[in-house]
């Protein structure tokens, strides 16, 4: 997967184009196979909790939604600008790396 919890990732589209965060997890819908990303402080959504007992009040927070993984771009550590991810192989192991400065992303 080119895209990984944990990676720092730049929003091409959407209302909240431009932004960037950090990849809190990457989801896959089993029917259709799309991927999606929740990515921190962005998509972020409002969900009014009910009370479930007398004592707790209701509440309302604040999430982030997932966006789909192709609305969005790994930044690369180096140059800090969006990059396209490749793969190469390094002994036995096959490793992400970033198209733009050609090093290594994991």
């Amino acid at each position: 997967m080119k895209i990984k919890a944990g990676d720092k990732v730049k929003v091409l589209t959407g209302k909240d184009r431009n932004k960037t965060g950090k990849v809190i997890q990457v989801l896959t819908n089993k029917s259709t196979g799309q991927k999606y990303a929740v990515v921190e402080g962005v998509n972020v959504l409002k969900k009014h909790l009910r009370s479930g007992k007398k004592s707790e009040k209701g509440q309302i927070i604040e999430l982030s939604a997932p966006v789909h993984i192709s609305n969005v771009m790994v930044i690369d550590s180096k140059s800090s600008k969006p990059t396209r991810v490749g793969y190469k192989k390094e002994g036995s192991d096959k490793k992400r790396v970033a198209k733009v400065s050609g090093e290594f992303i994991d």
